[in-house]
């Protein structure tokens, strides 16, 4: 008979789960999945010339990029892995299939510059990223700066560096030409500039509470918010992009106001 390993009364390690990973893991990790295909289907419709589905595909990556991180978060499958992983979809997603469609269908007509806007837009989406990923191992920072993003976002870059193309599908304007491509060249080397700034924006994460008398107000917004993004998808996103370059400058102000009344509270303690 073979002699037993454990000592009399010890407990035996615990089981390790079945595949090797909890399914609280995978979760996460399967919905970031899911973002990448769509961004790599939207390239795929890009290059086919089907730019609105191409749009579809990255709101729909958006979406899901904001749900990944909230879904790991309430069943505890944060990791490291699922963090980095997040990263890489998010530069498929919100950088290099953006700077495709944007390139394909209202940038060609200049040609070389409207590429340079595109690849300026793509890298300017990597170091958002790559700042953004050292800043989690930095040092803690006042809580207050949870509210804030520093420099614009990845997926609010991709959706509202697409506006041209939006306005265009909304419009219903015919292919771009060498003069709306100069414009739009222009504002996508804007949008770039500013994913790879220091500029504030706004995170949602801190979002004030809405007062009992304006509930009804803030219910009829939302549902208002989405009925428009359903009936009119591409005026929802023309409006979206167009108040969230609005909510820029009041960030900026926002952060240093804060900024100001943190440093004098330091001082006066």
């Amino acid at each position: 008979m073979a002699r037993d390993t454990f000592d009399d009364g010890a407990a035996p390690p615990p089981a390790r789960p079945r595949f090797g990973v909890p399914p609280r893991l995978l979760a996460p990790n399967l919905v970031t999945l899911a973002a990448l295909a769509l961004g790599l289907t939207a390239i795929r419709f890009a290059t086919e010339g089907s730019f609105l589905s191409a749009e579809y595909c990255i709101a729909g990556a958006a979406i899901l990029d904001g749900l990944d991180g909230r879904l790991a978060r309430a069943v505890g499958g944060a990791s490291r892995f699922g963090a980095e992983l997040d990263s890489l979809a998010d530069f498929v997603d919100f950088g290099v299939a953006p700077a495709i469609l944007l390139y394909r269908a209202a940038l060609d007509p200049l040609g070389t510059p409207g590429w340079f806007a595109a690849i300026a837009f793509a890298v300017a989406c990597a170091l958002r990223l790559a700042r953004f990923n050292v800043a989690l191992d930095g040092p803690d920072r006042p809580s207050w700066t949870r509210g804030f993003f520093t420099g614009m976002p990845a997926p609010a870059g991709a959706i509202v560096g697409l506006l041209p193309l939006h306005l265009a599908l909304a419009l219903g304007a015919g292919p771009a030409t060498r003069a709306t491509a100069t414009v739009s060249t222009a504002y996508v080397v804007a949008i770039a500039a500013l994913m790879a700034s220091r500029i504030p924006h706004f995170s949602g994460k801190d979002l004030p509470r809405v007062p009992r008398e304006r509930y009804g107000l803030a219910l009829f917004a939302v549902a208002a918010a989405i009925l428009t993004l359903v009936a009119w998808p591409v005026w929802g996103l023309v409006i979206a992009s167009a108040c969230y370059l609005a909510s820029t400058p009041l960030a900026a102000r926002r952060y240093a106001a804060l900024e100001q009344a943190d440093r004098a509270a330091q001082v006066a303690g």
